[in-house]
């Protein structure tokens, strides 16, 4: 999901509509586990409507980002900080095409759960293990919609004192911006569906599926 806003975020899905400036933010102090589910929803491939990115299409383009990101940050040594969970699998891949010294941390964001819309509360579940005060920071995320997440967390990350932060982003979906935002390394521009796999989900199914696909209405709740 964001398909996270997740933590589970699912920023993909149809969609948080609170102002940014009604978010309320606010630090959990005990450890980040996802939300126990009933058995109500089995993932199946049958839920999918259509095959939005093909695995090795999504293969292609990481690769070319890592190798963007090198060109861009030869001679420093970013930090990238992976949000939790739905951005995992993107972050393992992008990484593996990253060739300059870099290193990775996490952070996990919570404004969905279970349902298809975002709750309008941002919580960190899990902050960073280490400091990132002067350093070179990329965002790395699953997915970009309406902005407001994001722009919580590029504010937290620069009130952290870095020496400059940049967003990576498998998909972005900008007919659903709330507030502007800006989203340096893009994969893949998707139009205004509720995506699910490679990392997406819903209700914490579907994340291991190679691909990104759409998801049925009907599995959702959604028209």
């Amino acid at each position: 999901m964001r398909s996270d806003e997740c933590g589970i975020r699912n920023e993909g899905q149809p969609q948080l509509r609170t102002p940014h400036s009604e978010l309320n933010t606010q630090m959990l102090s005990q450890p980040f586990r996802p939300h126990s589910l009933g058995s109500d929803l089995h993932a199946s491939e049958s839920d999918v409507e259509s095959i939005l990115l093909s695995e090795e299409q999504i293969r292609q383009r990481v690769a070319e980002l890592g190798a963007q990101i090198s060109r861009d940050y030869e001679g420093r040594e970013p930090v990238f900080v992976s949000v939790l969970v739905g951005a995992v699998m993107f972050t393992a891949d992008l990484l593996r095409s990253v060739t300059i010294p870099c290193s990775l941390d996490f952070m996990a964001i919570s404004s969905y759960g279970k349902e298809s819309r975002s709750s309008g509360v941002v919580r960190v579940m899990k902050d960073l293990d280490e400091s990132v005060e002067s350093k070179h920071v990329i965002i790395v995320e699953d997915i970009i919609d309406t902005g407001l997440t994001l722009n919580y967390l590029l504010d937290n990350i620069r009130n952290r004192g870095v020496a400059s932060v940049k967003v990576a982003a498998l998909l972005d979906k900008p007919s659903r911006r709330l507030t502007d935002v800006s989203v340096d390394y893009v994969g893949f521009e998707v139009p205004d569906e509720f995506v699910i796999g490679y990392g997406l989900d819903f209700a914490q199914r579907y994340r291991n599926f190679p691909y990104v696909g759409v998801l049925r209405p009907e599995v959702y709740g959604g028209k």
